[in-house]
């Protein structure tokens, strides 16, 4: 350990080099120019009293620095994460850190480093931020420190935290992000208003003495046995209506939009909307599906369903094969007993996909009130504005223009089943599913 640490903690430094480089270029001037005479032979022992004086202020006096990595629990995906460096400097004069920290495999970074000037005794937070664009575990490796004494002509190397994992769970920045949507329209849809109401409500409140003009219907005979007086249950306004986010895993939410998939897409405004829903005392569930039964989760308000909805989607992971929506149709019958609003992410490319799928839609509408969000093709969208200048462009330019027309007619096909639906491109589905759930709800569509 004691040789590691004299001979194989340090580095020569580009700086020596060059001064090494130029003693050379003086000892070979000096052939062809006498006049210089010893002074080669000065430089050079200048140039060795100055590395023996680096090695001893950076290796025999070890003032190892302090260095601390501080990670958040848990990264938000498609958003720019801090992570933040604590450095301290131990030696007795200013150095110039570089700081090397071993990022995680999925950013694909090999030559990230930070660099810090710091004088004597003094501590350093440096900052950085990093940005996944997918879901999973993200493991660091060790943090490093190059340390240069004001000569430059050596460099020390420190190694300091070992590794570390950080889970990147689905953009819970974006779910406080918009939470403040869904308070705003709270305060909007407070006061006075009329609504029209369809049935009686059946929400049990309490049991209570009959009074005149209570309804006769709703007596409570057991609790009039026990109390030796006619008791009535009641009933209070139904506020609480079930809420399920749908989420097709199928090949066509594997296509990326700015390094970020569609399904990437469909989760982070399922967490959203989660936390608008429950802010708005509904009962939210969560549904997914691929060519296969995926995850269930039944639809309830208590204050874990936002932590339960997190730890489900965290491990969701897109199929390779179509979607099965007749085995959506099937378990949601048999799971969802209570007309529900279900927002379903989904995407179509073309009619054909959307016709082979209408009659399980069809018959989803036909028991809950159902919202079809999919995707805009943006890369197509800007191909078929762009102005083209030859006949390849042109043809290029109608081939898209196809393509985004029939989007248009899968909304028209969708409105004529009497299907809500949402067109949305990627990074605006979240604004559009909440403003489109706000408006529901200030409707009492549900």
């Amino acid at each position: 350990m004691l040789l590691r640490r004299l001979l194989f903690s340090f580095y020569l430094t580009p700086r020596l080099y060059l001064l090494l480089g130029v003693s050379v270029l003086f000892f070979l001037l000096r052939f062809f120019f006498e006049w210089m005479g010893d002074f080669p032979w000065i430089f050079f022992g200048v140039l060795m009293v100055a590395l023996a004086a680096d090695y001893f202020f950076l290796v025999i006096l070890n003032r190892v620095p302090v260095m601390q990595r501080r990670l958040p629990e848990r990264f938000s995906n498609g958003d720019d994460n801090d992570v933040a460096i604590t450095l301290q400097n131990n030696y007795p004069f200013s150095i110039k850190a570089e700081v090397i920290d071993e990022l995680p495999v999925q950013f694909q970074q090999r030559n990230f480093s930070l660099h810090a000037p710091m004088r004597a005794g003094e501590e350093k937070v440096i900052h950085y931020k990093l940005r996944p664009v997918e879901r999973g575990a993200y493991y660091f490796g060790k943090l490093r420190v190059y340390v240069r004494s004001l000569m430059g002509l050596l460099e020390r190397k420190f190694t300091g935290e070992e590794d570390a994992m950080v889970p990147v769970y689905p953009s819970f920045l974006q779910m406080r992000k918009y939470e403040l949507i869904a308070q705003a329209a709270q305060i909007v849809q407070s006061g006075n208003k009329r609504i029209r109401k369809i049935g009686h409500s059946m929400e049990f409140e309490q049991i209570k003495e009959y009074v005149q003009g209570d309804d006769v219907r709703t007596l409570n005979w057991k609790a009039t046995a026990r109390k030796g007086s006619l008791m009535v249950n009641s009933y209070t306004d139904e506020k609480s209506q079930q809420v399920y986010c749908v989420i097709d895993k199928g090949r066509l939410m594997k296509m990326p939009f700015n390094d970020i998939t569609l399904l990437d897409y469909a989760i982070n405004a399922s967490l959203v909307l989660c936390n608008v829903a429950l802010n708005k005392q509904d009962k939210f569930g969560l549904i997914t599906f691929d060519n296969k039964a995926g995850t269930v989760l039944i639809a309830d308000r208590k204050p874990v369903q936002l932590e339960k909805v997190l730890q489900q989607l965290y491990n969701q992971q897109t199929a390779f094969l179509e979607s099965d929506f007749e085995l959506l149709y099937t378990r949601t019958r048999a799971l969802v007993k209570q007309r529900s609003l279900l927002i379903l992410f989904t995407n179509f490319e073309s009619l054909s996909g959307l016709h082979r799928q209408m009659h399980y839609l069809k018959r989803l509408a036909k028991y809950h009130l159902l919202l079809v969000v999919f995707f805009e093709n943006t890369e197509l969208t800007a191909k078929a504005e762009e102005n083209a200048e030859d006949l390849e462009e042109l043809y290029i330019k109608t081939i898209a223009g196809k393509y985004v027309h029939e989007k248009q007619l899968i909304v028209k096909e969708l409105q004529n089943a009497g299907i809500l639906s949402i067109l949305s491109p990627p990074e605006k589905v979240t604004v559009n599913a909440i403003n489109k759930y706000i408006e529901i709800k200030t409707r009492q569509a549900i």
